[in-house]
């Protein structure tokens, strides 16, 4: 079977007018969403690292980057949104293979946007179907993959990323084909990194190279016609399962991007349950942290595997802390990026409870499920279960909560009138001119 070329051959048939009004208004929450984590996270300091070490490297002013004045060329416009998108663990997630779809397909195309001008609609067919093609492959490989000690969102965003601009760029199926091999030679991104700056930095270097991969495409640059599906292709070579019907059958019948999810938490997603049913403790008995005299939660095995780190120093390590994100739902009632601030994961009254916290894997519960139970100092035990988290597909967010979140998330960069502006502009980015107006607006403009 030919895969890459099946694949490719769907992207470049794809026609934008058949894609259902719902599955639009789903990339549009998307882009939403991605966009208000590309601003919030652009102060990091990861940020100004990044910026110090390639800055002085990077071409001419082509694109923007988003939430400061530097402009920047390309391919490092798409690497440095791609990690702010990131950096605070707030992206959305597609819950079958846990992939971040957003971070390397929309930091491509708006950077790619800023150079060659797309409408509005051309932008977010080529948003649906980046994130089609990156899911699908994740589709295939998931879980060994991921089990393995790869970050999905970086092996298969670059296939996302690739796709999206090719699409684009308005390559001949030849050309798509040998985008998608050159994608595929370049798919990386290790779980040793979580917790580190290197974790945002995968889907911004999977952006960049899926980027690459389509411009070198269009000019002809070969590779293996069969860089997904060959023995020695991606799919072999990482993983130990491959289900090519996974990525092949019933393209155009469904979009995986309906099945996107958003978080209310800055934190892993396998976490969620843990919070939500924490802040519903705090919340239905008023409690202080000071009356708690233990906190236990019995969880998916994936939760202490990713975030089982006991002791975390920095707010990049809380984050992959269930111990630290059950005690700051307990004593916040939230889990956003201010609980995972460096002061906060080492604020004593915090270490006090997040010690007094365990879990225990119960190999019943799936993903989105925990049940956690509070003992109290008189002895009283109040217990919470959880069947789908808050931010689920089952217990969705509302455009709503998404546009609050946002605003949550930008404040700290842009001005209120800035962010009205910046916002009316997202909701509506498939009705634009062109889709460079949004980078544009969401520039800092000293």
């Amino acid at each position: 079977m030919e895969v890459t070329r099946t694949l490719a051959r769907y992207v470049l048939e794809s026609q934008y007018e058949r894609i259902p009004a719902a599955t639009r208004h789903h990339a549009t929450r998307t882009f939403v969403n991605w966009l208000g984590c590309a601003i919030g996270g652009s102060r990091h300091a990861t940020l100004d690292i990044a910026l110090a070490a390639l800055g002085p490297m990077a071409g001419p002013a082509q694109a923007s980057v988003l939430g400061r004045a530097e402009r920047l060329d390309i391919l490092h416009a798409a690497l440095l949104n791609g990690i702010s998108s990131h950096m605070f663990d707030f992206d959305d997630t597609h819950l079958k293979t846990v992939i971040h779809p957003a971070g390397p397909v929309c930091s491509a195309i708006l950077a790619l946007a800023e150079y060659r001008p797309v409408s509005g609609a051309e932008f977010l067919h080529a948003l649906v179907l980046g994130v089609e093609v990156e899911c699908r492959i994740g589709n295939s490989v998931y879980p060994e993959h991921y089990d393995r000690g790869w970050h999905i969102t970086g092996t298969a965003g670059v296939f996302g990323s690739a796709a999206a601009c090719g699409r684009l760029l308005g390559l001949n199926e030849q050309q798509m084909v040998w985008a998608l091999g050159i994608a595929a030679t370049q798919a990386s991104g290790l779980r040793e990194m979580f917790g580190t700056m290197c974790k945002p930095f995968h889907p911004g270097n999977a952006a960049k190279n899926g980027l690459v991969a389509a411009l070198l495409a269009e000019k002809d640059f070969t590779s293996s016609d069969r860089g997904i599906e060959a023995p020695r292709g991606f799919a072999h070579v990482l993983s130990t399962k491959f289900d090519p019907a996974a990525i092949t059958e019933g393209l155009g019948g469904s979009f995986e991007i309906d099945l996107n999810t958003y978080k209310p938490f800055a934190c892993g997603i396998v976490i969620h349950p843990i919070i939500d049913a924490c802040v519903q403790l705090r919340n239905e008995h008023r409690l202080t942290g000071a009356e708690v005299a233990s906190v236990h939660a019995y969880v998916h095995p994936l939760v202490l595997e990713l975030t089982g780190k006991k002791t975390p120093q920095t707010g990049l390590e809380g984050k992959f802390s269930v111990f630290h994100s059950a005690a700051a739902g307990l004593l916040f009632g939230a889990a956003g990026e201010r609980e995972y601030s460096d002061a906060i994961v080492r604020d004593p009254r915090v270490v006090a409870l997040r010690d007094k916290v365990s879990a225990t894997i119960d190999p019943t519960m799936h993903e989105d499920q925990t049940r956690v139970e509070v003992k109290l100092v008189d002895g009283r035990m109040l217990s919470q279960r959880i069947e789908n988290a808050i931010g689920s597909l089952a217990r969705p967010l509302s455009d709503a909560d998404l546009d609050a979140k946002f605003r949550g998330l930008a404040e700290e960069v842009l001005t209120p009138t800035h962010i009205d502006r910046v916002l009316g502009l997202a909701w509506k980015v498939g009705e634009l001119p062109q889709a460079s107006a949004v980078a544009h607006a969401a520039r800092d403009p000293a």
